[in-house]
């Protein structure tokens, strides 16, 4: 019987070519197709070690560690202003798997930034938050929120110190009203005080007290 010679099935050209230009060690940019550059060094074709990678759409730049085809380590990812066209730093800290990941800082539009710990590219562990008002949140963070124990200064020195859920100020915890000397100290709920009690506190000192102390029970 005749026999059937069937073709050869064929990998695309560009497996070919990619593996005859195989990247390992030290190399000068290598260019993507849709842009994007990355100097620095491979490991069996895939970013690993030191390296710079800018992103041709964003105008975006990392430069740091690398694992595996990933940030991963400690680098820093900035971006350039659409005014001025001068860069920014976005983040500097530590990564893994792609994202913030240890600790770090990220400096945020308007001035606002945080410095602390970070998972799975969420504020998540201890850290402080400076806010565009002034404010300053120092304390445990929990999914990109407040949650835990904390303490919020606000710009007139005022404080809130205890429990936070979901960014509010949740269970027990203590504001000082250093402006009017007075303390009051309860129980939150969503960021309204429930319950507690009201107490003259450093009234002497403060700036704008209260016209009359508040009687003792």
């Amino acid at each position: 019987m005749p026999i059937v010679k069937y073709p050869r099935a064929t990998e695309p050209f560009w497996r070919e070519w990619d593996g005859k230009a195989q990247k390992c060690g030290l190399r000068h940019t290598v260019y993507a197709v849709n842009g994007d550059q990355y100097t620095g060094e491979w490991l069996d074709n895939l970013k690993h070690g030191k390296g710079t990678q800018v992103w041709k759409r964003t105008g975006a730049i990392y430069s740091g560690d690398w694992k595996f085809g990933k940030r991963d380590g400690y680098g820093s990812y900035s971006i350039p202003d659409p005014v001025t066209k001068e860069y920014k730093k976005v983040y500097t800290g530590w990564w893994k798997n792609d994202r913030k990941c240890g600790y770090g800082a990220t400096f945020y539009p308007g001035g606002e930034r945080y410095e602390g710990e970070w998972s799975g590219g969420l504020r998540s562990g201890w850290g402080r938050m400076y806010y565009r008002d002034g404010s300053i949140y120092e304390g445990q963070w929990l999914v990109d929120q407040p949650g835990g124990q904390g303490m919020l200064q606000l710009p007139n020195e005022n404080r809130y110190e205890g429990g936070w859920k979901d960014g509010k100020k949740h269970g027990p915890g203590k504001f000082f009203y250093l402006d009017k000397g007075q303390l009051f100290e309860g129980i939150w709920a969503a960021d309204i005080p429930k319950c507690g009690i009201l107490i003259d506190f450093g009234r002497d000192e403060a700036p704008a007290p209260t016209q009359y102390p508040i009687p003792k029970v």
